[in-house]
């Protein structure tokens, strides 16, 4: 009934439906996304979790800590809770404020931007950025980056509350010894 020239038109039809199917066969793209260099393609798709997996070895799933595991992330929401807030992004490990007026002088501003360099309670880990808008008559506007007390000192009070909800987080999870 078959014979051998319709058994093999079959099973390669079979396997190129199954490689489509399983996304093997999506060609194209945007080419200006796609690294030229083969180093940097193989980076891009280990960062990304792609890649082959053989004899039942694990992929490199990542660490990632949730926003609500995070005491870092926790304590600088906390300590900026009276500040207006423009951009959150846990996953791009960015808080940036919107632009706060103390009231001591209507023609300036300050926007903080506060960047998590690492999930550690470290003091290299966080990165403060204070920016200062200053606006003249005809609202002609200028801003400018500035260095101030502010920074060290936010720093510090996010590491200080950080520490304590780290500190607060392991007495919960700590159990008391079996009898």
């Amino acid at each position: 009934m078959y014979n051998k020239k319709t058994n093999n038109i079959l099973i390669i039809f079979f396997t190129l439906f199954f490689l489509v199917s399983c996304g093997m066969g999506k060609f194209g793209g945007d080419a200006r996304t796609i690294p030229t260099a083969s180093d940097e393609r193989v980076k891009k798709n280990l960062e990304e979790g792609k890649g082959v997996v053989l004899f039942g070895g694990e992929k490199n799933k990542g660490s990632f800590q949730f926003a609500s595991a995070n005491p870092m992330w926790r304590a600088t929401l906390e300590i900026l809770d009276f500040l207006p807030l423009s951009n959150v992004d846990y996953s791009g490990g960015i808080v940036t404020t919107d632009w706060y007026n103390e009231g001591t002088s209507s023609n300036e501003a300050l926007k903080i931007t506060i960047r998590f360099l690492t999930n550690e309670i470290r003091a290299d880990g966080i990165k403060i950025i204070v920016h200062k808008k200053k606006c003249g008559i005809q609202e002609s506007c200028s801003v400018k980056k500035v260095q101030s007390a502010l920074e060290g000192e936010l720093k510090l009070a996010i590491l200080k509350k950080a520490t304590i909800m780290e500190k607060q987080g392991r007495k919960k999870t700590k159990r008391l010894p079996l009898k």
